[in-house]
């Protein structure tokens, strides 16, 4: 893409805006930091249209909330949840409602650039999806069921060891089976996976 390309940052850490924006900002995006949901929701509707960096814990709303009131206001940003260790459950939860990605803290610049790539593909093209439907069902089908069971938990947004006392087998089994399910699926990272599992149709229960 050649036009210009604008993120917003919503974020309650001024650290945490000055370096992301920082790092965009280097990266050729113009960047707009947000301190709260509130002030990003008060703003939305008048903001230049960009995709949404939020993080998911904020006081008086939270990012899962924002992200709601987003879709009920009908303004289609492009959406990619921030998120501390042990809040991957929350992170699910904002992908079933349509998120494009999400960022566990600390991330990488390069896993930052390719989740907002996605999102700027979506923001140009309404009609693209994330991942074809029937591709899905297709690489999904090649799992065996004990891999889609572990591949349901993952959905459910569960950690290992849940997932491993749910199925009645080690915690060393479950990440061998994740990581034939990641083979198979021919994808990088869980958030690709879920991606794939949604677009399949499947749903947290």
């Amino acid at each position: 893409m050649t036009e210009e390309r604008h993120v917003h940052v919503v974020d309650d850490e001024d650290a945490v805006r000055r370096s992301i924006a920082f790092m965009l900002r280097t990266s050729g995006f113009t960047v707009t930091t947000w301190n709260s949901g509130v002030a990003f929701l008060q703003g939305a509707r008048s903001a230049e249209a960009g995709c949404v960096l939020l993080d998911i814990r904020m006081p008086d709303m939270d990012g899962l909330e924002v992200q709601h009131e987003l879709a009920r206001r009908g303004i289609a940003m492009p959406v990619i949840v921030l998120t501390g260790h042990g809040d991957i459950a929350t992170a699910v939860k904002a992908m079933r409602q349509g998120a494009v990605d999400f960022l566990e803290k600390p991330f990488e610049r390069a896993a930052l650039l390719a989740a907002l790539e996605r999102g700027f593909t979506l923001l140009v093209d309404h009609d693209a999806a994330l991942t074809d439907a029937h591709d899905a069902g297709i690489r999904i089908a090649a799992l065996t069921p004990r891999e889609r069971d572990v591949l349901h938990g993952l959905v459910r947004g569960h950690p290992n060891k849940t997932i491993a006392f749910d199925l009645g087998i080690s915690p060393r089994t479950v990440e061998v089976h994740r990581a034939h399910v990641m083979t198979k699926l021919e994808v990088q990272s869980l958030s690709e996976a879920l991606r794939l599992a949604f677009a399949a149709g499947w749903k947290a229960d």
